[in-house]
């Protein structure tokens, strides 16, 4: 029998038949309202989880983070379909034919819901010298679905590395000089300067003189500009997640015939 840790720590895990093969994921555990046992476990089965299958519970284990449960994959996948959220008396009769949990009486002991268990002490009583049991206080228990939520890593993206070239245009200023023809008056007195590039004429002056510009000389080198490697990092972010909860609430239905 699953003990009460037990039964926190395996919502979630994964239930294993007796032959080792995965039926599914455990989502929760309906217990004995009288002695907190778990009678039925509600197990996602199908490729994508859609299919829910209830399973006994009564003789499963958990060990190394697992739940193992006492019947195969085959006998749960054609298990009747009934509701994963409550068992009413008729789906449980149903649940236990399928399994073989009929005993001479009817009922599995093991399996039982809390008004059968309740009945077999009372006949075991009557019939033999049993221990006298507590009195009862009168007291209904309520009950109300919790929701838990947990988190699985899965898959998101791939990312690979490449290069590509891209073409765009640059505008340089570059200074350059460039020669021009000035003229300039001297005095008569004033004595020979000298000479001047080029052929002298008759007059002393060259006949022509060349003159010398710069211009931009544009070439284009690849060169190392900068180092690139990857690397991952944990980002921790908060996300709402809303689900619908069912509770039990408790009124006091009073027969107006009776009190008049």
């Amino acid at each position: 029998m699953l003990s009460e840790r037990e039964l926190a720590a395996a919502i979630g895990s994964t239930a294993y038949g007796p032959d080792g093969e995965k039926i599914g994921t455990v989502e929760h555990f309906f217990t004995d309202d009288r002695t907190g046992a778990a009678t039925w476990v509600a197990v996602s089965t199908g490729l994508f989880g859609t299919r829910h299958s209830v399973v006994p519970a009564s003789q499963a284990t958990f060990s190394d983070g697992n739940v193992h449960l006492p019947v195969t994959k085959e006998v749960v996948r054609t298990a009747p379909d009934v509701s994963d959220q409550h068992l009413d008396p008729d789906d449980e009769a149903l649940l236990r034919r399928h399994y073989g949990l009929e005993t001479a009486t009817g009922t599995d002991p093991a399996v039982q819901d809390t008004t059968a268990v309740q009945d077999t002490t009372a006949v075991q009583g009557t019939a033999a010298a049993a221990p006298a049991a507590a009195p009862s206080d009168d007291a209904m228990t309520r009950s109300e679905e919790q929701l838990r939520v947990g988190t699985e890593r899965v898959p998101v993206k791939r990312v690979r590395v490449v290069k590509y070239v891209v073409t765009e245009e640059v505008q340089v200023t570059v200074p350059i000089r460039r020669e021009e023809i000035r003229v300039e008056e001297v005095p008569l007195d004033a004595g020979a300067g000298g000479s001047l590039g080029g052929a002298a004429t008759s007059g002393g002056l060259p006949e022509e003189i060349v003159l010398h510009a710069e211009r931009p000389v544009v070439s284009v080198e690849a060169v190392p500009v900068e180092r690139v490697r990857l690397y991952t990092e944990v980002v921790r972010e908060q996300q709402q997640v809303t689900e619908q909860v069912r509770r039990e609430e408790i009124a006091v239905d009073v027969d107006e015939d009776r009190t008049r």
